[in-house]
């Protein structure tokens, strides 16, 4: 298993699933659906929300070739995903009005990689005060919306 943590490790763990070698791989293999949370597919890389996100439409981009790190790939899938990553922040732009994003990766498990070995960009959209004393103290997250209705949003926007 590449990854350090997540809910379908903690599923396997409990005995409810199969083993996933890679999560984004797996999701890839789904539907385009809200319970895929695929919200964009291009020609090599395609758009997700995350399942555990750290504000409302955390959205990640993914190359489909199960690579590790950015130089690894070739140039039109990493010119792909920053396009993806650039529509993503538009698109939450006029969903959100956020003040601002935070847009990066989190390459090898020593950078906190929870997928290591799938690089993948995340796109989180941020507001002045968006961090509280829920997220700071308790280690706990409040979205104000269901996935499945931000997925909605998104998808209708994209």
């Amino acid at each position: 298993m590449e990854y350090l943590w997540s809910p379908w490790r903690m599923k396997y763990v409990q005995g409810d699933v199969e083993p996933i070698d890679c999560v984004f791989c797996h999701e890839l293999s789904q539907l385009d659906a809200a319970e895929s949370l695929i919200v964009n597919r291009g020609l090599t890389s395609f758009v997700l929300m995350n399942r555990y996100p750290y504000t409302t439409g955390h959205l990640m981009v993914v190359p489909f070739s199960h690579t590790a790190s950015l130089e690894l790939l070739d140039c039109q899938t990493r010119a792909e995903m920053i396009e993806l990553t650039s529509h993503a922040m538009e698109v939450m732009k006029r969903i959100y009005k956020p003040d601002g994003f935070n847009v990066g990766a989190n390459i090898g498990s020593a950078a906190g990689a929870g997928v290591a070995g799938h690089v993948h960009i995340h796109v989180v959209a941020r507001w002045v005060g968006d961090t509280n004393f829920m997220s700071t103290l308790g280690e706990t997250r409040v979205l104000p919306e269901e996935l499945k209705l931000t997925f909605t949003r998104i998808c209708s926007a994209w």
